[in-house]
């Protein structure tokens, strides 16, 4: 397994040499981007970032040619927020979209979360309408949890859906019928993971000649937890073949976290998930595009690796806990992007980056003016893409002021540095943690460090200020029976 402590590395100066403009030493045209978000997709999850069980040599050789952040982070440890993070620019608390759509809302814990909103409003200019107003052919296959009737991805900017709608699940599992209002059934036996590839391969076929956006949003990995019949019985083998050591699980809380990826059906969801980015890039390849598309991978949340029960679907170790935290399993999360002529290949990149940055960095990459009122709270990363160290920290926030069926309890977070605070609504307390000493935040520093926890907190304080983060209140009715 990947050491991480020592493997991180800032992004390599020797890249410093690419030109400043995208595509330099490609034809000129305008670059097309291929969008490729999964869903529950944890840190370790991949080969390439360490995992021992999953198969993904796809994605492993697609990093092999691209640059790899190892400290890319979701805005929230919760899908619908980060989505809307990513569409925007914005963090989730400027949105008021704070937790997935639309949420448990539970009335008789210590805290009654914040009524945040159930769709993405209209009046945000999405990163697909900016695209799509540059002339740009907009296309959505998937997930999108963004909304229902009159927020579906077709009114925010994308010209093509195919699959997007109000769920957070496929209502139908992962084989047709899918019960999705907005993708047909498919032939007997037909896969939704390959279904929403083909869909993109035939896109891209039809809109070669042509700049695009295409926006492939899996509902992989998340539950249900449906195995690819296909690949189910190599994973159970390879799982089978596994020499896992320690506990299965541990205490988190009230909960307990998986500490082995030793799920055959996960895997095989994984390994379906890997297939099918293969077959999408062998497409790119194979249409002539790879000189001027950019692709960007990664998730909208850690792996779901912290339950009620033990066995959890995934484990995110050497992370602490899984989605729905805002300890790093919750929260960072793959990213691999390929910009030819700007990206070196094979190169790491350590600066902290979040979901926010997408929508500036993509703009800039593709010769459009920023639009710095929309996305606000995002960075464009070109500079990081080409390998430029940068000297200026910057501190990443997090706000989940909601109760989670993983067990987390409302609270926020913040990094800065090396340095994370998270802070615990229910308990009254904060945790404070030096990740480049302690990456799996086993240590709590908050006694030890008062000055620094302080100085984080305010931080954080001032920014949920800044951002009009809504809080949860005490409930008058808790322990009344």
């Amino acid at each position: 397994m990947i050491n991480w402590r020592y493997s991180v590395i800032w992004c390599g100066a020797a890249a410093m040499f690419l030109s400043s403009s995208l595509l330099a030493s490609a034809p000129q045209k305008t670059p097309n981007v291929i969008f490729i978000l999964v869903d529950d997709l944890g840190w370790m999850d991949l080969g390439c970032q360490g995992s021992p069980v999953y198969k993904t040599p796809n994605i492993d050789r697609f990093a092999e040619s691209a640059m790899r952040f190892t400290d890319a982070y979701a805005a929230c440890p919760v899908c619908s927020p980060t989505r809307a993070s990513i569409m925007t620019g914005k963090y989730p608390t400027r949105l008021n979209i704070t937790d997935w759509i639309p949420g448990a809302d539970p009335k008789n814990r210590k805290l009654l979360g914040p009524q945040d909103l159930h769709e993405l409003p209209l009046s945000e200019v999405t990163l697909a309408e900016t695209f799509r107003d540059k002339g740009y052919k907009t296309f959505f296959a998937g997930k999108w949890h963004l909304g229902s009737d009159g927020y579906f991805p077709e009114d925010q900017g994308f010209d093509i859906n195919k699959g997007g709608h109000h769920k957070g699940s496929p209502p139908g599992g992962y084989y047709t019928p899918y019960k999705n209002p907005k993708l047909s059934d498919g032939p007997e036996g037909e896969y939704l993971t390959d279904r929403l590839t083909d869909e993109s391969i035939r896109f891209m076929q039809d809109h070669k000649n042509a700049p695009f956006f295409l926006y492939l949003s899996f509902y992989t990995v998340h539950t249900p937890i449906q195995a690819n019949k296909r690949l189910i019985q190599e994973n159970k083998q390879r799982v089978a073949n596994t020499d896992f050591s320690g506990p299965a699980s541990v205490k988190e809380r009230d909960g307990q976290a998986k500490q082995w990826q030793d799920n055959a059906a996960f895997a095989s969801m994984i390994q379906a998930m890997d297939e099918n980015v293969g077959r999408l890039l062998a497409q790119v390849d194979s249409l002539g595009l790879t000189e001027y598309t950019v692709i960007v991978f990664t998730s909208d949340n850690g792996g779901l690796s912290t339950l009620k029960r033990a066995n959890a679907p995934t484990s995110n170790v050497p992370l602490r806990a899984g989605k729905g935290w805002c300890y790093e399993g919750g929260i960072r999360i793959p990213l691999i992007v390929r910009a030819p002529g700007v990206t070196r290949a094979k190169s790491l990149c350590s600066f902290p980056v979040t979901s926010t940055d997408h929508y500036p960095t993509l703009l800039q990459l593709a010769g459009i003016d920023l639009k710095p009122d929309q996305h606000r709270d995002g960075i464009s990363l070109v500079p990081q893409l080409k390998g430029i160290k940068s000297l200026q920290r910057r501190a990443l926030y997090w706000h989940y002021p909601h109760y989670h069926g993983s067990t987390w309890t409302p609270g926020a977070a913040i990094r800065f540095g090396d340095w994370k605070l998270i802070e615990f609504y229910e308990e009254d307390k904060v945790e404070l943690y030096n990740l480049k000493d302690d990456l799996s935040e086993t240590e709590d520093l908050a006694e030890s460090q008062p000055n620094k926890a302080r100085e984080l907190l305010g931080m954080l304080h001032q920014w949920q200020k800044d951002t009009g983060a809504r809080m949860p209140q005490p409930n008058p009715n808790f322990g009344i029976r």
